[in-house]
């Protein structure tokens, strides 16, 4: 996921996604912990996407209490 696709999405999806990250990475983290984990650059790739994400959602939020 790129940062451009990030900034398109709205806030609900943005955390949408962020929880669907976050569980999938759980279950990266299980598979490694007990030695079945197939793909090893996933884990790094999520890390990724869900700092994109939250950084996303810290820079909007002061814009949209700005305007209301």
């Amino acid at each position: 996921m790129k940062m451009t696709e990030v900034r398109g999405l709205t806030a609900d999806q943005l955390s949408d996604n962020l929880l669907e990250l976050k569980r999938e990475q759980f279950n990266l983290r299980f598979q490694a912990a007990t030695g079945q984990l197939e793909k090893p650059h996933r884990v790094n790739a999520i890390r990724k996407d869900i700092a994109r994400i939250k950084t996303q959602m810290h820079q909007a939020a002061p814009a949209a209490s700005k305007e209301g």
